[in-house]
C-alpha cells in the first residue's frame, strides 16, 4: 500500500514536471513573441519561466531518486560481499533521506526568511523560490523511506515509467 501510495505521487511529479516544462516553452514562446512581434517585452514571462524550472527540478529529482536515477556507488558496492551491499544500498538511502530532510528544514527557513518580500517582476512572495527546495526535500525524503522498506522486505522499487 505504502508502495502504491508513493508510485501514485511519483506519477503526479512527473505529470507535473511535464506540464512545467510546457509552461516555461509557452513563457518564451510569448517573451519573444511580446519582444518581435508586438514590440512590447512581458517582464514577467522570464521570471515566471525560471521559477517554473525550479519546481520542475524539484519534482524531476524527486522522481529520479524513487526510480533510483540519483548518483548512486553502485560499482563499488557491487564488488562486496552480498551481505555488505544489503547494509550498504540502506546506507546510501538513509543518507539520501538524511539529505531530503535538510532540504525541508533548509528550505523551510530560507522561504521563511524571504516570505515578505515581493519579486521584482511577479506579483509573489520572493520566498516562493524556496518552496520547490522543500517540495523535492519531503519527496526525496518519502521515497528513500519507500526504497528503505522495499531492501527489508527484500523487494524492488519499480520505477513509474517502466
Amino acid at each position: 500500500m505504502f508502495t502504491k501510495f508513493c508510485a501514485t505521487v511519483s506519477k503526479i511529479s512527473l505529470v507535473l514536471a511535464v506540464l512545467g516544462l510546457i509552461a516555461v516553452i509557452l513563457c518564451v514562446q510569448w517573451q519573444v513573441f511580446g519582444r518581435y512581434v508586438l514590440n512590447d517585452t512581458p517582464t514577467w514571462a522570464e521570471a515566471l519561466a525560471m521559477l517554473i524550472v525550479l519546481f520542475v527540478t524539484a519534482f524531476g529529482l524527486a522522481v529520479g531518486v524513487r526510480d533510483a536515477g540519483h548518483i548512486g556507488l553502485e560499482s563499488l558496492v557491487i564488488l562486496l560481499p552480498q551481505k555488505w551491499q544489503h547494509r550498504i544500498e540502506i546506507l546510501i538511502h538513509a543518507l539520501v533521506a538524511l539529505f531530503g530532510f535538510l532540504m525541508v528544514q533548509g528550505g523551510w527557513l530560507w522561504a521563511s526568511a524571504k516570505w515578505s518580500e515581493k519579486k521584482p517582476m511577479l506579483p509573489v512572495p520572493d520566498g516562493i523560490d524556496y518552496v520547490p527546495v522543500i517540495i523535492a526535500g519531503a519527496l526525496i525524503l518519502l521515497f528513500s523511506i519507500e526504497h528503505i522498506v522495499a531492501l527489508l522486505q527484500g523487494k524492488v522499487v519499480e520505477p513509474v515509467w517502466e
